[in-house]
């Protein structure tokens, strides 16, 4: 199967309130140790860089990042089952590199679950590099799991000047 996407009416566009549902509907068909609505809800409420995957009929994923002192931290980034395996991750970590870039951030961090051999893939594939490791960081099956801090420079964004 082709990882590359499909981009007859897909589109990636900003997370509403009334999306929360849905995205915490794929979180949980996606994850054993789901995120809550309260958290997505609580990621809108101060103002995180969240983003849907709007597929027209249905969301196919999304992603959550917050952005300050010139880091972006990608805190969430989800396909859902189905639609897996047509690009559609790689556009969304494509469209949160690019708008860390341009609030200012100067290099992307996320943590990824060791077992996750796509999700890995996919960050080098991207040029994150490992920083460093976070012990016992996941809940899991039989206790918790280990989670790999990535990062990658982002090009900074020339931003207009005031007039």
């Amino acid at each position: 199967m082709s990882a590359v996407l499909q981009t007859e009416a897909v589109r990636i566009r900003p997370m509403q309130d009334e999306d929360v549902p849905e995205v915490q509907s794929i979180e949980r068909r996606a994850y054993e140790f789901p995120w809550s609505a309260g958290i997505f809800s609580d990621c809108l409420r101060v103002g995180y860089c969240c983003w849907v995957l709007d597929g027209g009929a249905t969301l196919l994923g999304y992603g959550i990042m917050s952005v300050a002192v010139e880091e972006s931290h990608i805190l969430n980034v989800c396909v859902a089952p189905e639609a897996r395996r047509r690009g559609h991750a790689r556009a969304l970590m494509g469209h949160l590199l690019t708008t860390g870039a341009e609030h200012g951030a100067r290099i992307a961090y996320l943590e990824v679950r060791p077992s996750n051999a796509g999700a890995l893939k996919l960050y080098t594939d991207l040029g994150f590099r490992h920083v460093g490791t976070r012990r016992a960081y996941y809940p899991a099956r039989n206790g918790r799991e280990d989670a790999f801090v990535l990062s990658v420079p982002l090009v900074p964004t020339p931003r207009p000047a005031a007039s």
